[in-house]
């Protein structure tokens, strides 16, 4: 009976829950989801040339990505053109195609340098387009 009464007399049960600690991780979570919110949302926004043909493939091959600011990415990561072969063999050990995603306002010229790059290293292109949508379907 001594024992009993020495925790807080006959109830001997907390019926109170602490939600004080419960806010503190609930608040550190927003606080985290708030700052890494921008980076989920980031994504390249790339307008690829549209064609009445385009051939389904699901190969998984290296993406090789040249966006309107005329910045070149080997999957996700910059990539300088004259290091694009060594990048390729470096990175890619047997690859011998990769997929070119270029936005439609890309000028001719830088994507004719990536393409004699790549036939240098003997590497096919696979230009990555978008059908055209057909109004009478």
């Amino acid at each position: 009976m001594r024992g009993r009464r020495r925790f807080g007399g006959s109830n001997g049960t907390l019926s109170e829950i602490n939600i004080v600690p419960l806010v503190d991780v609930v608040l550190v979570l927003l606080i985290i989801f708030m700052l890494t919110a921008h980076v989920m949302d980031y994504g390249l926004e790339i307008e690829v040339p549209k064609t009445k043909i385009t051939k389904e493939n699901n190969e998984v091959l290296p993406v090789l990505t040249l966006d309107r600011s005329q910045k070149l990415q080997l999957n996700g990561k910059p990539v300088n053109i004259n290091d694009l072969p060594a990048q390729l063999a470096k990175r890619f050990k047997d690859q011998k195609s990769v997929y070119v995603v270029a936005d439609g306002s890309t000028r001719w010229d830088i994507m004719a340098q990536i393409l004699v790059a790549l036939n240098a290293a003997h590497i096919t292109p696979r230009m990555v387009t978008k059908p055209i949508e057909s109004r009478g379907q």
